[in-house]
């Protein structure tokens, strides 16, 4: 979760304030909006990967340079690199030149294929299984009090690692299910709180 500015605005998100208009367009139509297309996921899970250490506002600025390196993230592209293609995205200035996190993505693009060939509802419902297929919807009125892993990120870290993912530990992964809405962890006075939440019936704190 991004820190607190201290000049915040009380209407959206604070995280997300309007003289960063990237950050601000990510947060009113993307960030907490549930997502259920399994290569939109999967990249999605790759660049929570890639920020580990770092902050979001740095993978989304280079998030299209990410995009063109990695071949639109395609996994069966993905799983085929070898040290060649390693070696390219090691002399890539504009993503994060982490040789950990470029052979964890590789990996995670075969894990990902395995996983598809054994699940009929793919790799979206796959994740979407740990919250019950339909968004958790919390009532935060200070961002500050979401917490950074719950049971169900725990839970999922582990079958994910399970499968032989890797950058996937439950902090990344709570992270992971706020963008991609599996939790509403919009402020309750935030606009997108309610319109991430419409037809979201299951509430779990208060």
């Amino acid at each position: 979760m991004p820190a607190r500015p201290k000049d915040a605005e009380m209407v959206h998100c604070p995280w997300a304030p309007a003289d960063d208009p990237v950050y601000r367009n990510y947060h009113d139509t993307e960030w907490g909006t549930p997502e259920r297309d399994d290569r939109a996921l999967f990249e999605k899970l790759i660049l929570d990967g890639f920020q580990a250490g770092l902050s979001w506002r740095t993978i989304l600025y280079k998030r299209d340079n990410f995009r063109r390196a990695f071949e639109g993230f395609n996994p069966a592209k993905i799983a085929r690199y070898g040290p060649k293609h390693i070696e390219r995205l090691l002399g890539d200035a504009g993503i994060v030149r982490s040789q950990s996190k470029i052979e964890a993505t590789i990996g995670n693009a075969r894990a990902y294929l395995d996983l598809m060939e054994t699940r009929a509802d793919g790799f979206s419902g796959f994740l979407w299984d740990f919250v019950g297929g339909e968004p958790i919807v919390n009532r935060w009125t200070d961002f500050r009090d979401a917490p950074t892993r719950t049971a169900e990120s725990e839970a999922m870290s582990r079958e994910l690692k399970r499968l032989g993912f890797k950058f996937c530990g439950p902090v990344i992964v709570y992270a992971f299910m706020q963008a991609v809405g599996m939790v509403n962890d919009h402020e309750i006075a935030c606009p997108r709180h309610a319109a991430t939440a419409k037809g979201q019936m299951r509430v779990k704190r208060l």
